[in-house]
């Protein structure tokens, strides 16, 4: 294990498990991914029903996005802080029957207030899921394709925005957008059920302190990832918080449009999630910057095609492939540089992730608030992916730096 950034994911170092059914095994983990992606990015097609629904304006009804992301980023470290010496397998399950409590009592709420405390603590699960499945699967691949089997329990996130999230979104125009929040509960029960039956028994780390965990904290590093995503990857949640309003008001389409364009998120983030896979395997920084990069351009050509009705389809399709990049690759990269504080390492990326679900969606928030109209927060984005590229430049000359010092 080294302290610097890995440069490919055969550096990392997880023990090995063995599995009897590998693909199923990681199919159950892969599942959580799905379950968390429907309920956390379905909001953001049914806001406008949702706001109206506890009475509040769009913008104000964004928050309830920040108030999920907020619950991710304080129970990453919180829940991997308190489980990294349990069984994997049990607290990945005790994870999911959380995960569906949280959901439940969203679909249960009758006021925005209430809505917002269930928002957050549907949150709470999402980071530490993600962040022990990743160790799971690292544990059961050999080592040439640890990062690809990290990548494959990532594909349940991308293809939840490909099958669960438009459907959730159809359910919920239909039926109500509790229904949403009740379908999000019901796969959290079947991936409990999937996991108990399919993965392997995994001992937690009996090493694992609180002062070793928390030592992830000292090494500079691991700060700049986790600041390289949650400002970098704000850029998309600008975007993606608020593409109902756009594509009704702004490109003139219906309301049965929105669906296809959060298909279209979709499969970018599977296209982006299988070609992060093979680009980690080439490099895992080259494979930031490139994402960041990306990301920052595809903001502008959203800004540029947004009026134009179906223009901007793929141009959504493209910034969820590189945001997916940027995840895969941020995740490969924590879980390195985090040295043995190896729970938390990989639980707070989606910590850092989910600062950028919140950061994203309350700029945009802001700038359409202040009169910008509804397609300032791809602007908004363009800021800041070029901003994590800048952190991740600072992040590369300190390691070469350490580098010249160490000799390495």
């Amino acid at each position: 294990m080294t302290t610097a950034a890995a440069d490919t994911p055969a550096d990392l170092d997880v023990p090995s498990v063995t599995a009897r059914h590998f693909g199923l095994a990681v199919v159950a983990l892969a599942m959580g991914g799905f379950a968390i992606g429907t309920t956390e990015f379905v909001t953001m097609g049914l806001l406008p029903q949702i706001a109206s629904g506890v009475g509040v304006s769009i913008p104000t009804g964004g928050h309830v996005i920040s108030a999920y992301a907020v619950g991710v980023v304080v129970g990453a470290p919180l829940l991997a802080f308190l489980g990294a010496r349990l069984p994997r397998r049990a607290l990945l399950v005790a994870l999911m029957a959380a995960f569906a409590v949280g959901n439940g009592v969203s679909a249960l709420a009758t006021s925005y207030e209430q809505l917002m405390l269930a928002r957050f603590a549907a949150g709470l699960p999402h980071g530490a899921y993600f962040g022990v499945a990743s160790l799971v699967a690292a544990s059961m691949a050999p080592p040439s394709r640890k990062g690809r089997a990290v990548s494959q329990v990532m594909l349940g996130l991308s293809v939840a925005n490909v099958i669960g999230v438009p459907a959730a979104t159809l359910l919920g125009q239909a039926l109500g957008w509790r229904a949403a929040f009740w379908a999000a509960a019901g796969l959290a029960v079947v991936t409990l059920a999937l996991v108990a039956w399919f993965v392997p028994s995994c001992p937690g780390d009996a090493d694992a302190s609180g002062r070793r965990e928390l030592s992830a904290f000292k090494v500079p590093q691991v700060w700049l990832t986790l600041l390289a995503g949650a400002v970098g990857f704000g850029g998309m949640f600008a975007v993606y918080s608020y593409i109902a309003p756009v594509v009704t008001d702004v490109s003139g389409l219906g309301e049965r449009s929105v669906p296809v364009y959060l298909l279209f998120f979709g499969l970018g983030m599977v296209a982006g999630t299988w070609l992060a896979g093979i680009m980690a395997d080439w490099s895992i920084f080259r494979s930031l910057i490139i994402g960041g990069v990306g990301m920052a351009a595809t903001m502008l050509l959203f800004w540029l095609t947004a009026p134009y009705g179906w223009a901007a389809l793929p141009v959504v399709f493209l910034i969820t492939v590189l945001g997916s990049v940027l995840v895969v690759n941020l995740q490969l990269r924590l879980m390195d540089v985090a040295g043995d504080a190896q729970t938390l390492g990989a639980a707070m990326n989606h910590a850092s992730l989910n600062i950028a679900n919140a950061l994203g969606a309350w700029l945009g928030g802001l700038v359409i608030a202040a009169g910008y109209g509804l397609r300032a927060p791809a602007l908004v984005g363009l800021a800041l992916s070029l901003a994590g590229v800048v952190i991740l430049l600072v992040s590369a000359r300190l390691h070469v730096r350490g580098q010249a010092v160490t000799g390495d």
